[in-house]
């Protein structure tokens, strides 16, 4: 079971890379519009970011 990021959608850090990955997305808002993480109370959206610079700084 992938740890869960964005609380508010329930979105997994698996369901947010594969997104990432799959679609090129370089921004909170891109991962917003495609998995709807971070769109909520915005409280996982530094994670997010996180992610997003370990994904395409790699």
């Amino acid at each position: 079971m992938s740890e869960i990021i964005c609380h508010c959608f329930e979105v997994s850090r698996e369901e947010i890379e594969k997104a990432i990955r799959e679609k090129g997305l370089k921004t909170i808002e891109e991962v917003g519009e495609n998995t709807n993480a971070g769109t909520g109370c915005g409280g996982c959206q530094e994670q997010i970011q996180e992610i997003l610079d370990k994904i395409n700084n790699q």
